[in-house]
């Protein structure tokens, strides 16, 4: 039902083309809207990765059709080619495209992997002491852009790089008292932006239990012991997921569940600790969409999911749509229900959810 309800009200012909689709970002939308003049790559990201969780639990043609045509409208929509000047950005697209490929075979985007994976490659500055900046030219190097840069190599073999940014992460942005990974750091200033979100503590979480899995290394299961609690004591509420927003916001929480659900069913270790995790990390998956469902509203017999999962979801209108900011981040619309990004998460928490029930957690 959650898949069903972007499909009605999201998913759209990109300017009438044959076989390229993507999400209008908002719902009621505006003509701007209608129009594609504001898309948001990441989201599109995200939403070619809610597709390949749809067509693993039930393969179906038209959902491996579906991840096509959403990459394709990515690809021409963006105009100059697959890339563009955020290293986050790109990191999610080619999370998406590797997963639909490792996962389902639809292989005919490797170009395109390809050209992902050599940007982040370069993308990394020991001169500075490592990591990967926000986007191109930028002093800002943070957790946002190198989790999933990190998660992009150990899925694609590179096993050392990716334990160079998750050692990087660890050293640099990982808080001493609240355990919590931080945004980010100016480089070479050292000056650390504090706020801690929760699709940081996700993506780190993501990295370390693939490191954990295919290095065998016992840091990086340590490290998911330590995150785990941290986020479980500061970042949920009753069990379920802290409140997230609108706008960009409107995807921190459905990632953070996303990677609980990667832990609950990958994290290795037979000892009372890693068991106690991985049913920690399934249960607050579970607890948080219980939440969210109890919490929907039905429109025309399909959910509209809150951007606080704890809390009712309203109507949203059309007046009131989020902006991009001069920095690159998209704000909340006036009702973040409006939001795909918001809608989106609800559907990645349902694909959790599932994920972690199918695996008996």
């Amino acid at each position: 039902m959650a898949e069903s309800a972007i499909l009605s009200r999201h998913l759209r012909a990109l300017w009438g083309i044959p076989g390229a689709t993507l999400g209008v970002v908002g719902w009621p939308a505006t003509r701007r809207d209608r129009l594609f003049v504001s898309w948001h790559y990441w989201w599109q990201a995200h939403l070619i990765d809610c597709a390949t969780d749809a067509a693993n639990r039930e393969p179906t043609p038209a959902r491996l059709r579906r991840i096509r045509t959403v990459a394709r409208g990515m690809r021409l929509r963006n105009i100059t080619g697959w890339t563009n000047n955020y290293y986050d950005d790109m990191a999610w697209l080619a999370i998406s495209l590797e997963r639909a490929d490792r996962t389902l075979g639809i292989d005919d985007m490797r170009y395109a992997l390809r050209t992902l994976e050599k940007e982040l490659v370069d993308g990394w500055t020991p001169e500075v002491g490592g990591g990967i900046p926000w986007r191109r030219g930028s002093d800002f190097y943070n957790a946002p852009a190198n989790g999933p840069a990190g998660i992009v190599m150990a899925r694609l073999g590179r096993y050392g790089r990716a334990q160079e940014i998750a050692d990087w992460l660890d050293d640099t942005l990982r808080d001493k008292e609240s355990g919590l990974i931080l945004d980010g750091i100016h480089l070479p200033s050292g000056e650390v932006e504090h706020p801690v979100y929760t699709y940081c503590q996700g993506v780190v979480l993501g990295l370390e239990t693939e490191l954990a899995v295919h290095t065998g290394e016992p840091r990086h299961a340590d490290r998911v012991l330590t995150l785990l609690a941290a986020v479980e004591e500061q970042m949920t509420s009753g069990g379920v997921v802290d409140g997230g927003g609108g706008g960009d916001g409107g995807l921190f929480n459905g990632i953070l569940a996303r990677y609980l659900a990667l832990v609950a069913v990958m994290l290795p270790g037979d000892d009372a600790a890693h068991i106690k995790a991985r049913r920690t990390a399934a249960a607050i998956v579970r607890a948080s969409a219980v939440a969210a469902w109890e919490n929907r509203l039905e429109v025309e017999g399909e959910p509209l999911f809150g951007p606080d999962w704890r809390e009712p979801a309203r109507l949203p209108g059309i007046a009131g749509a989020g902006y991009l900011t001069a920095n690159g981040s998209v704000t909340a619309s006036r009702t973040p229900e409006r939001d795909l990004s918001v809608q989106l998460s609800g559907w990645m928490l349902m694909e959790a959810a599932h994920t972690v029930t199918a695996a008996g957690l």
